[in-house]
């Protein structure tokens, strides 16, 4: 808009144009009052996302105003809601003194808020990270950059556009920048869309100035990037935006970038147990495959007592290591939080972890110059508790936990300074007063002497005129529209001395005010006006002096969160008999009794089963054909084995009697399917190309889980994808592999390679009623009891017995002639449904051989009888 264009606005207007345009990928919230505005299409936009109501108040330039407004005082909720629907906004606030100001009282943005950059804990989700992402292009390689605001971690990594889904979905960003010139990549579709920035703000040269300006050094030698071209590109932009987007809450300039930025750590590729997109949704860790948070392998784990210890857990779960000193470190902490007294250890620790606060995010807020008085209380009450809890890490027999002590032991000039300053349960906010303690500042202690004397003053004062003037009723008060006054009801009017000025006139009294009351007025309240004025001065000289400890504020919060998540580790290994699982440098994967976290956890009875691969005695096990029902416990199974290996990996005991890991590098699944809408592709080109990702990437020292492969195409098209695939994961990949299939015809894999075995998870028929044992045996199934299942998932009886004699019918073809033509030829009516068998338990029976059993091993044979008599009475 032109300035002839502006000057037809009102002077109002006209302001917020001015202050908009500088805005226009924001939504602009002006205060106004008691309420934030918002106007034009921002209204709109405000009045559809939040279900607000839009008004139409008044013109300018002749058009009318449409508008939406939310309430100061309930704000932040209004704006937890943008930023999670991925909207941007500028908070401007007036700045000026309406008495002083000639026209519109001067505002300026002085906060901007996006979904990546916040740190406020109102609009922050307390056990989830928000992270901003910045991705470069350059000679081929893909740089990003990404940081953690709230916690102060920033890190970059160079990439392949191949790896580049894989890598997002595992930092999940709530907002990813561009270069403007750069082709958006298809890959992220699958992402909120992002924002473009001028492609000088990803230049090489001035994101080295960015970035040694602020570490405070020459080149980034030291953080071993130096090569990394692409990645210091992202970093740079990033630094650019956030500097731009974090204004100070004082003047609303945008300047230099946060103190807690202080460091840059470079993630290497191998550094972690790679996952691909369909993996971390697979295995269902933090969302299942619904979408929602629980049952999930986080919501069994996090017990954490802190919002940074849930953090951390996300965080080491979707970036399981391979480094075995820290994994055997974090193994060996568990341990001794268990053994040792864990009555008082890891159960009393996280009784006291319960009242720390988010030290973490806190000291992004004291550098950032935003926490508030509540936040260095909770400080405060934090540090004072950190002694409590070194003592009693020390005086425990785990040795491996006092490893925490030294980064956990807080400064005590730190301590003592905010003890000092604050009071004991301070104010909301510094504007209202009530933060600073009462002997921290002689200046703020005699204004707000003045303020205290007030009552009495008032009350000599009440008493001096009820004698001076007979009036025995007369009151002095005060109200915040007119002051001080002296009230007289209307009959006592004759006795009004000549010194009563009135101030007010009500229907049955008069308000009046008198020199002596008029000048304590003055004093009184500009006493309050300088003491807020102090107080909040004193507020910002805390800030400032706080912001020299925020190196060792960090150190603490990494110490409490590790922990934290250690002891939620240690409390669920106690509660679900985990074991502490054991990496050897053997190409092996041998996992005894092992159980589903997640499941064994929903049902009464788990059956826990084993699985043996790699080079076992003089067997080379590679592979493990699975075959049975559907319903049968194939999945859980080949899930039950990821999931080991990743708890593993992030330092946790693992659901199992023993656990022998060998070096794995990758997580492969390819387990169910669906259409992929949204990006044009059906089931089977979702199937394939998973697929393809595998053997492209799989290695020898991976695992991969493939379920059901080849069913999005015709029978014989499947079988032969199937066939096919399996032989190449067998020959050219040699990877660990456990394959679940319904084509029966693979089972001869075994025959052409002694590495591939078969298993099959075991079900019994009775009364045309089918079983699930879910007990792994070795060889094949020998039936897929898949009109069993129909008719448990309610299938008519009609349907069923129709299938069964098609099935007759079929099981008498040769493979000679094509299914598809007999399928729906009319077959003898006399065709026998479903066979009837023998009683399950005496089948069963049949196959135990009592002088192989443990007497563990019988009771447990005993229980499953026990069940599954109770499944076919």
């Amino acid at each position: 808009m032109n300035k002839a264009e502006q000057s037809s606005h009102t002077p109002m207007m006209q302001q917020y144009l001015r202050i908009k345009a500088q805005h226009t990928d924001k939504l602009l919230f002006y205060r106004m009052g008691d309420f934030y505005e918002l106007f034009y299409e921002d209204a709109e936009k405000a009045a559809k996302l939040l279900d607000i109501t839009l008004t139409q108040r008044g013109s300018s330039a002749g058009e009318p105003i449409k508008m939406a407004g939310v309430p100061f005082h309930a704000a932040d909720q209004y704006l937890a809601r943008l930023v999670r629907l991925g909207e941007s906004i500028a908070i401007c606030e007036q700045t000026g003194d309406p008495a002083t100001s000639k026209g519109p009282v001067e505002r300026q943005v002085i906060r901007i808020l996006t979904p990546g950059t916040l740190t406020d804990a109102g609009l922050l989700e307390e056990r989830s990270n928000s992270i901003v992402l910045a991705l470069a292009l350059h000679r081929g390689s893909i740089g990003l950059a990404w940081l953690n605001l709230a916690a102060g971690d920033m890190r970059v990594l160079e990439t392949s556009s191949d790896n580049l889904t894989s890598e997002l979905e595992r930092l999940h960003p709530a907002e990813i920048l561009l270069p403007e010139s750069l082709d958006l990549p298809a890959t992220l579709n699958n992402f909120a869309g992002p924002k473009r920035l001028p492609d000088w703000q990803f230049d090489y040269e001035h994101a080295m100035q960015q970035l040694t300006r602020q570490f405070g050094t020459r080149d980034l030698n030291a953080f071993g990037c130096e090569d990394l071209h692409a990645a210091i590109m992202a970093a740079g932009a990033l630094f650019e935006y956030v500097r731009l987007t974090q204004q100070t809450a004082t003047d609303g300039s945008s300047g230099q970038l946060p103190g807690h930025l202080h460091t840059l750590q470079v993630e290497r590729q191998d550094a972690y147990l790679r996952m691909d997109a369909a993996t971390r949704r697979n295995l269902e860790i933090t969302l299942t495959l619904r979408g929602e948070d629980a049952p999930t392998l986080s919501s069994l784990l996090d017990t954490c007592s802190t919002g940074m210890g849930s953090r951390l857990l996300r965080h080491w779960l979707h970036h399981p290591l391979r480094n075995r000193i820290t994994l055997q470190q974090r193994l060996d902490t568990v341990s001794d939080l268990i053994g040792a007294q864990p009555e008082t250890l890891y159960a009393g620790i996280r009784q006291q972890f319960k009242h720390i606060a988010d030290i973490e995010r806190i000291t992004s807020r004291i550098a950032l110059r935003t926490a508030r008085p509540r936040d260095l209380s909770g400080l405060r009450d934090s540090l004072m508790r950190l002694p409590g809890i070194i003592e009693l890490i020390a005086t425990s027999a785990a040795a491996a936990v006092h490893r925490f002590i030294p980064p956990m032991q807080p400064d005590p000039l730190l301590t003592q300074l905010l003890v000092r300053a604050l009071q004991p349960v301070p104010g909301a906010v510094i504007r209202e007063g009530g933060v600073i303690a009462d002997g921290f500042d002689a200046e703020l202690d005699e204004l707000r002497g003045l303020q205290g004397n007030c009552d009495e003053f008032l009350l000599q004062l009440e008493a001096r005129e009820r004698e001076r003037t007979g009036i025995p009723n007369l009151k002095v008060e005060y109200n915040r529209v007119h002051g001080f006054y002296i009230e007289v009801t209307r009959a006592q009017g004759e006795k009004i001395p000549p010194d009563y000025r009135r101030r007010q006139t009500l229907k049955n009294a008069e308000r009046y005010i008198i020199p002596e009351l008029q000048a304590f007025e003055h004093k009184t309240l500009s006493a309050r006006e300088q003491a807020l004025a102090r107080e909040k001065m004193l507020y910002e000289r805390l800030l400032e002096q706080l912001a020299d400890f925020i190196i060792p504020l960090q150190e603490i919060a990494r110490s409490v969160a590790e922990l934290d998540v250690l002891c939620a580790f240690a409390e669920r290994a106690a509660l679900s008999g985990y074991t502490k699982p054991v990496f050897t440098d053997d190409p092996v994967l041998i996992i005894e009794a092992g159980r589903h976290p997640v499941v064994e956890n929903q049902v009464e009875h788990y059956i826990a089963n084993d699985v043996q691969l790699g080079a076992i005695t003089r067997e080379n096990r590679q592979m493990l054909v699975i075959t049975g029902p559907n319903m049968g416990g194939k999945s859980t199974y080949m899930r039950q084995t990821a999931l080991t290996v990743l708890l593993a990996h992030c330092g946790s005991f693992v659901p199992a009697q023993i656990a022998r890991i060998g070096p794995i590098d990758q997580i492969f699944t390819r387990i169910g399917a669906a259409d992929d809408l949204a990006g044009g592709r059906s089931t089977f080109m979702v199937e394939m190309t998973e697929a393809a990702g595998i053997l492209r990437n799989a290695t020898a020292q991976s695992l991969v889980l493939v379920d059901e492969i080849g069913r999005g195409t015709s029978t014989f098209d499947g079988l032969a994808l199937a066939f096919a695939i399996a032989r190449h994961l067998l020959t050219q990949n040699q990877s660990y592999t456990l394959f679940a299939t319904h084509y029966f015809e693979l089972t001869r894999l075994a025959e052409e390679f002694p590495q591939a075995v078969n298993i099959h998870v075991t079900a019994v028929e009775h009364k045309r009623r089918i079983v699930f044992l879910h007990r792994i045996e070795e060889g094949p199934a020998s039936r897929s009891y898949g009109l069993h299942v129909a008719a448990l998932a309610g299938v008519p009886d009609r349907v069923i017995r129709n299938a069964a004699k098609i099935l007759a019918r079929l099981e008498q073809e040769t493979l000679s002639r094509s299914p598809q033509q007999t399928l729906f030829e009319t077959v003898e009516e006399n065709a026998k449904a479903v066979p009837a068998s023998v009683h399950p338990v005496l089948d069963y029976l049949e196959r135990i051989h009592p002088d192989e059993l443990t007497p563990r091993g019988a009771l447990e044979q005993l229980y499953l009888i026990k069940s599954m008599l109770n499944q076919t009475d």
